[in-house]
């Protein structure tokens, strides 16, 4: 698809603002769909309360007249022509409004009026007028520098410059079955809705396709499985095994020891394994991962492990190497910071068969590395790696099982349905010993309290994990940003204890020297935003502080709580939000994941199930999995209906959705 930067009157300026919230090419600027609309409907202002919010409009009847005040505050005064009458009009800081506010010009105030003045005081400002219909006015994402008008602009821009150009994923048969409208009218509607009723169907339209394309791809991978199902024919010594389990320093839990049975049936079948491994928060999933692949090591066999940071694949290393000490299994490290030489010394080793498993990030699946016999992958927190770095991975053995591991919890019909080529084991039951972690919801105004109930938890030298949404200040938000927390962190603890940043801009050798400051206790608060979620065990980390946690999904907060309680300590996590409290009160109930995630659903959709937009395989722009539930299951069925029809292979759309599975 082209570039956006080929769209006449988008600058180097603006092409960067555009890059700031992932728009590269033309499709991404007309599939930028509104996160809400607002209904603009004009007021009688003959009927409202004073102070009521109203919406007029009509034409510009005085020059404005601009005031200018202490602070650089500005205020603009002008009279409009309403079909209610002529009304005053103020609005502030707007100064540079004053040359397009001509008389004659068309204006729409939304604001609040006051009756004794008859003069509204606008919040904002449109320029346009409203029909005696309801207008349905779309509302983006932007950034600071980027308005909402420009926006709009340039996508209606792209849409009518190259709206016939852009891809549209489904096949003409669906498109008559549902009576669907065309691509492009389809996204001229969702960016310009005529009325309600045209954007529903548009809409439904869009998510259908989303959904479709998405489950397309499942369904082919599923094919694939089912075609490749014979796999790796093993001897596993089963008492052995037994004894490995007896001889650790805990006991399984039943839904450990459930999992596990089922791991090992499929490693023991000469079907090709391909299970997705789903838990909760420190519910212990990798010790089954390790029983899986001792079991694979006992068979002959090496196994490989991919994470996708440095410190977790560092940290699983060295928990795996532990447990493994009493054993003769040769473990190694393969990550993308070591030397040529280190690296060379292991690809050696692999090739050759020295090394039974290997532990690392994507390093793994690099063209040098060659393994001898590999039998088992497993992706630990398998959605952040795209579906291709998953198969190259699992296509560096001749066929080898695979076992993805993911600790968001995620209700079972949806993940049968999401992830419909897996099977799907759940560990739900944690390990005894396992203390749960107190929630405590606070506003703003609560700050002081929090301050000292940190104050608490460094006086006895443990340490602390500070959460913000935003890394850099920007006009159009409040959250309260990374570098800001750090300033009032220093001002309340700064002079005895020592803080520092991380942050997913940071380059990722600087965040993991920083995170190894935290794990030696070198840094006793870590300022972050949720680069932590998933990540390094901290034992002595016993708080966790999550500031505006009123914009963050129930299943993000429930992650973020879990990089807290890894130890003895009784650990706290402390939710602070100036609004929607009451939504929050559900993490002071709970410490289930599958219960957090299913009133996630029900609240915000699949949206935050991922936590950030590093997700990859389930970032739906319009979709959203809970609600649209029905049309993703149509979409799945036709999906399958259509990639098995043979008599369609030839279809220039069969071959472009084909593709986009390679491209992934």
């Amino acid at each position: 698809m082209l570039a956006v930067s080929s769209m006449k009157g988008i600058g180097p300026k603006t092409l960067a603002l555009l890059n700031k919230i992932n728009i590269h090419t033309i499709e991404d600027l007309v599939t930028h769909y509104p996160f809400r609309y607002e209904l603009l409907k004009r007021t009688d202002l003959k009927t409202v309360d004073e102070q009521d919010k109203v919406i007029i409009d009509g034409k510009i009847e005085s020059i404005p007249i601009l005031l200018r005040f202490k602070g650089g505050l500005n205020k603009l005064n002008f009279r409009l022509v309403t079909p209610s009458g002529v009304v005053g009009v103020s609005i502030f800081n707007r100064a540079f409004l004053k040359s397009n506010l001509t008389i004659g010009t068309s204006v729409i105030a939304i604001g609040k009026y006051d009756r004794t003045k008859n003069v509204v005081t606008a919040s904002d400002l449109k320029f346009g007028a409203l029909s005696n219909e309801a207008k349905v006015e779309p509302v983006y994402h932007c950034t600071s520098g980027l308005s909402n008008k420009n926006l709009a602009n340039y996508i209606n821009g792209a849409i009518m410059l190259y709206g016939k150009e852009i891809p549209d994923y489904i096949p003409l048969k669906y498109l008559d079955k549902y009576n669907f409208s065309n691509k492009r009218t389809a996204l001229s509607i969702v960016h310009n809705p005529p009325s309600m009723e045209k954007l529903k169907e548009a809409t439904i339209r869009l998510k259908y396709e989303e959904l479709f394309a998405f489950m397309f791809k499942i369904n082919f991978l599923k094919e694939q499985n089912h075609k490749d199902k014979l796999g790796i024919s093993r001897s596993i010594d089963f008492k052995e095994l037994e004894s490995f389990i007896k001889s650790l320093p805990f006991e399984l839990t039943k839904d450990q020891e459930k999992a596990t049975e089922e791991i090992i049936k499929d490693l023991n079948s000469k079907n090709r394994m391909n299970r997705l491994l789903q838990g909760d928060v420190g519910s212990g999933k990798t010790i089954v991962s390790v029983l899986a692949m001792y079991a694979n090591y006992l068979s002959g066999y090496q196994s490989a492990l991919m994470a996708p940071t440095e410190i977790l694949a560092t940290q699983h290393y060295n928990n795996i190497k532990e447990l493994f000490k009493k054993t003769k299994v040769h473990i190694a490290l393969l990550t993308g910071s070591m030397t040529k030489k280190e690296k060379q010394e292991i690809y050696d080793e692999l090739a050759n068969g020295k090394i039974d498993i290997v532990i690392g990030t994507h390093a793994l699946i690099q063209e040098d590395v060659i393994y001898q016999n590999l039998g088992l992958v497993i992706t630990d927190e398998q959605h952040r790696f795209g579906v291709n770095q998953r198969a190259n991975l699992k296509n560096k053995g001749i066929k080898p099982d695979v076992l993805y591991m993911s600790a968001t919890p995620i209700p079972r019909t949806y993940a049968l349905t999401i992830y419909g080529d897996m099977d799907v084991s759940i560990i739900k039951e944690m390990p005894k010993g396992r203390r749960p972690v107190k929630t405590y919801v606070k506003s703003d105004a609560e700050i002081k309290e929090v301050l000292e109930m940190m104050h608490e938890e460094l006086k006895q030298n443990h340490q602390i994990y500070v959460i913000a949404p935003l890394i850099e200040e920007s006009e159009n938000s409040d959250l309260t940003t990374v570098n800001e927390l750090r300033d009032k962190m220093n001002l309340a603890f700064g002079s005895k204890y020592r803080i520092d940043i991380i942050h997913g801009k940071m380059a990722s050798g600087a965040k993991d020297l920083i995170m190894q400051d935290f794990l030696q206790n070198k840094v006793n608060i870590l300022i972050s935003t949720t680069v932590i979620e998933v990540g390094v065990d901290v034992p002595n980390a016993s708080m966790i502080v999550i500031f505006d946690a009123n914009r963050f999904g129930l299943s993000t907060l429930h992650q973020l709580r879990g990089r807290v309680g890894r130890g003895e300590v009784e650990s706290k996590c402390i939710l602070i939000g100036s609004t929607d409290t009451d939504r929050l009160k559900i993490m002071e109930e709970t410490n289930d994941g599958f219960l957090i995630s299913e009133e996630d659903f029900k609240l915000r959709g699949h949206g935050d199930l991922f936590g950030t937009k590093q997700s990859g395989d389930m970032a739906f722009k319009i979709a959203n999995v809970r609600q649209d539930y029905k049309i993703l299951v149509q979409a799945r069925d036709d999906s399958r209906e259509y990639l098995l029809d043979t008599s369609n292979d030839k279809d220039p759309l069969k071959q472009t959705l084909m593709a986009s599975i390679n491209d992934n």
